[in-house]
């Protein structure tokens, strides 16, 4: 829409809107924040995950315990436990860990439990986990956890560092 200044006999345009350069610089400062803040959002949904999976395996842990004292041995319980336990986690959605339960050492006959127990959650292969590394909870409450070569192990907050 032009309007005609007659004082000065000029044509002025009354600008409405946004200019190009104006919406490639908002863009622009979206596309950064998005840059920086996804990373971090993908390291919270990890380690949450991560969580789920440990709180799972301390549930597992308390399981075994409660079984063999109904029960009265770990020999007992032994199948029934791997049976019902070792499976993909979770069990709702995408399975995201393989998880393991076995004997210290690994050489009862036919791999029954003993009082010395572990429990491994291993990572799937092609799933979001697959980098984060396995836990193992045994049955003195020690959690480790390794990534690649770095074995970090305690009875506090190992899991999630």
């Amino acid at each position: 829409m032009a309007v005609i200044n007659d004082k000065q006999n000029k044509i002025s345009v009354l600008q409405r809107g946004f200019t190009l350069i104006e919406m490639m610089i908002v863009v622009a400062i979206i596309g950064i924040l998005a840059a920086i803040t996804y990373p971090s959002y993908q390291s919270y949904v990890i380690k949450s995950k991560r969580t789920d999976m440990m709180s799972e395996m301390q549930s597992i842990a308390s399981q075994i315990e409660s079984r063999k004292l109904a029960q009265g041995s770990y020999k007992a319980i032994s199948r029934d436990i791997k049976a019902e336990f070792a499976v993909g986690y979770p069990r709702q959605g995408t399975a995201l860990y393989d998880l393991a339960i076995n004997p210290i050492p690994l050489t009862p006959p036919d791999n029954e439990l003993t009082s010395k127990w572990m429990i491994t959650a291993t990572p799937k292969t092609g799933t979001q986990m697959a980098n984060d590394g396995s836990m193992t909870l045994n049955y003195l409450g020690v959690k480790c956890r390794v990534i690649k070569t770095v074995n970090t192990c305690g009875t506090n907050n190992e899991w999630n560092r």
